[in-house]
């Protein structure tokens, strides 16, 4: 009988889009989608590249799922991303129905945590039958984008 991969496996290949993205100068947040313990997609921020703010990660990952599976809905897939989705991101995963967000760093300024935290709807961002899980590889995604904005104000 086959393994099924851990999260923590899966968030590793989200640090290494991370990591592409820190070396190309761009906020080094990366993401990976997976259906059925197999990876579809991989991303990381484009927003400097494309001079899109949009551009984030989990977007560029939603686009290249739905791409591979032919349609819109990602009900049966997992994102794994490096960092707390933004409020814009988890509209956007709202939409694509995903069964599970997977993240590593919390973001304690933009996460969508916080933003719905200061709303009476709480749930207003979540799509009722979606998973969340936080903090997986917590300590390295954390670090990464630390060594990234402390690199950059010097």
């Amino acid at each position: 009988m086959l393994e099924t991969p851990s999260d923590e496996h899966f968030m590793r290949l989200a640090l290494r889009e991370a990591d592409a993205a820190y070396s190309a100068g761009e906020v080094p947040v990366g993401a990976v989608i997976t259906c059925n313990g197999i990876v579809i997609a991989r991303a990381h921020n484009y927003t400097e590249r494309l001079n899109d703010f949009t551009a984030h990660a989990e977007m560029q990952a939603f686009t290249a799922a739905s791409e591979y599976l032919g349609g819109k809905h990602l009900n049966e897939c997992t994102l794994y991303v490096t960092l707390e989705p933004c409020v814009m991101c988890m509209g956007a995963a709202y939409n694509t129905r995903l069964a599970r967000i997977v993240f590593g760093a919390f973001d304690e300024k933009r996460g969508y945590l916080r933003i719905a935290s200061q709303t009476e709807d709480h749930t207003g961002f979540i799509h009722p039958k979606l998973e969340i899980k936080g903090g997986v590889l917590g300590e390295e995604c954390s670090a990464l984008l630390k060594s990234f904005f402390e690199e950059r104000r010097k």
